[in-house]
């Protein structure tokens, strides 16, 4: 199926709907009878097929006889479209993400298991994503790709309060990776402490994920297939964790300070 069509049935349109848009994109300006024979939509359908697309807004109409259909900009159509599904879009994000949240305050014991370095990834970002005042980490390792997708996440939340206390490098791929100079040069409150193997995550005090894998024998590389996450939604728990991780990061911004 032409890629133009597909897109088009994403925003709503017909199959037939698309065909005749897209034809008309072409001639720019034609009859019901032209558009059937170079669409291939048959003459039976083709003026339901074009009174739908001008009740969407995307042709004009000109009285006459025949009747003359003309087409709608495609930077003004799409534009138009895309802006109204992007809406739609944020609106169920909002109405789900409340749906979601108020369901998981009502499970029993809010502790998941999560294997896999992508999937492992992919929630770090999510809890980023839906955190609404703070995030707080303590990081001792990184994965591939890791690095650069936490960055993403936090330049897109740039109204978050980001804390990160850091060993000052790792290793990925027998290769060293200056943790601190990563997430500074991307102007992110970091400060050097000695963590341990382990990464921690604290979202708005109220939920955290810890991340675990194994080692290489040297202790430089990560195992990334042992990878676990203990993703934990226990507010008390996060809470406990919070406030040692705020006692250390004062303590240690003390210490820093010029």
């Amino acid at each position: 199926m032409d890629e133009n069509i597909t897109v088009l049935k994403g925003m709503g349109l017909t199959m037939y709907e698309a065909e005749a848009y897209v034809t008309l994109t072409s001639l720019i300006s034609s009859n019901a009878t032209e558009i059937s024979e170079k669409s291939g939509i048959p003459r039976s359908k083709i003026y339901d097929v074009l009174k739908g697309l001008y009740k969407k807004n995307f042709i004009d109409v000109e009285d006459g006889r025949p009747l003359t259909y003309n087409v709608k900009s495609p930077v003004e159509v799409l534009n138009r479209e895309k802006e109204r599904i992007n809406g739609e879009i944020d609106d169920a994000i909002s109405r789900l993400t409340n749906i979601y949240e108020n369901g998981m305050s009502q499970v029993q014991a809010p502790i998941w298991r999560i294997y896999g370095v992508e999937k492992i990834i992919n929630q770090e970002v999510e809890i980023i994503n839906r955190a609404k005042s703070s995030i707080n980490m303590r990081i001792g390792f990184l994965f591939e790709g890791e690095g650069k997708a936490l960055v993403n996440a936090f330049k897109r939340r740039r109204g978050l309060r980001v804390n990160i206390l850091a060993s000052p490098t790792c290793y990925i791929n027998n290769e060293e990776v200056d943790i601190i100079k990563m997430f500074e040069d991307a102007n992110i409150n970091i400060q050097k402490a000695d963590i341990p193997f382990v990464k921690v995550l604290i979202s708005d005090s109220k939920e955290m994920m810890h991340t675990y894998t194994k080692f290489s024998e040297d202790k430089r590389n990560v195992i990334p297939e042992t990878a676990i996450g203990i993703w934990n939604k226990y507010e008390d728990v996060a809470k406990n964790y919070d406030e040692r991780f705020m006692n250390q990061l004062k303590k240690l911004e003390k210490k820093n300070k010029p």
